[in-house]
């Protein structure tokens, strides 16, 4: 099944509420519009991958910072504590495996149910 991103983007417009576009092999792949700061968060058992497809993503690690332009990735290892931050609005997508939780070993406020966008 082909899948539009730009379209799929179009079909929302709130911050930090991953949508689910496709699955495969146990993964859900996602997508994302995100603005300013979120939490700092680990996931004990699953790797990220993020992808910018629009923006600039400022991935803060404890250790260091690491800047995304758009058509670049990252995979953030299970265990590694991050807080993704955008200035501006990013649309990101995420390759991680079915029922990740957005806030990894945290919930609050920021914690939502990925959706699937159809």
């Amino acid at each position: 099944m082909k899948i539009n991103l730009r379209q799929r983007l179009s079909q929302f417009s709130d911050h930090w509420s991953p949508r689910i576009i496709a699955e495969l092999n146990g993964q859900e792949v996602k997508l994302a519009k995100i603005q300013g700061e979120f939490v700092w968060h680990y996931h004990d058992d699953e790797d990220e991958l993020f992808l910018v497809l629009k923006g600039r993503l400022q991935m803060r690690f404890r250790d260091r910072d690491e800047w995304l332009e758009a058509g670049e990735m990252i995979v953030v290892p299970r265990g590694v504590e991050h807080c993704p931050v955008a200035t501006e609005e990013v649309h990101r997508l995420l390759f991680e495996p079915a029922g990740t939780r957005n806030t990894g070993n945290l919930e609050n406020e920021r914690t939502v149910e990925s959706r699937r966008l159809d």
